[in-house]
């Protein structure tokens, strides 16, 4: 199951910027991480992944970096500290709208009875 286009939207840069917050990576490996640690729930491509980091690095809360060290040139991006606490705020958020979803019941179907 993947999220529609409108869920993916909100969950998708915090997805990242928590991922970011254990450390730089690439953008591959962000599409490999979002895929493997959601079970496929929050796997996007490299067409959505990113304009997604351009438009966060845009707001300030990302920053990319250039190693061309390696076989193939690789740009890493890491979270900034205008990036840890718009974090802190949405996680803040993304708890208080998961907290609202259990209180009506909503969190407590299981995805085959959905």
């Amino acid at each position: 199951m993947k999220l529609e286009r409108e869920l993916m939207r909100g969950a998708g840069p915090l997805a990242v910027m928590q991922l970011l917050a254990t450390g730089e990576k690439y953008g591959y490996e962000l599409v490999e991480r979002l895929a493997r640690d959601s079970r496929g729930i929050l796997a996007m491509g490299q067409s959505t992944l990113y304009p997604m980091l351009y438009n966060l690095e845009a707001k300030g809360l990302i920053r990319s970096r250039l190693d061309d060290t390696g076989p193939r040139p690789r740009k890493y991006y890491r979270l900034t500290a205008k990036g840890e606490k718009q974090l802190h705020h949405d996680k803040q958020q993304w708890l208080a709208l998961t907290t609202a979803m259990q209180q009506l019941g909503i969190a407590n179907v299981s995805i085959a009875g959905a």
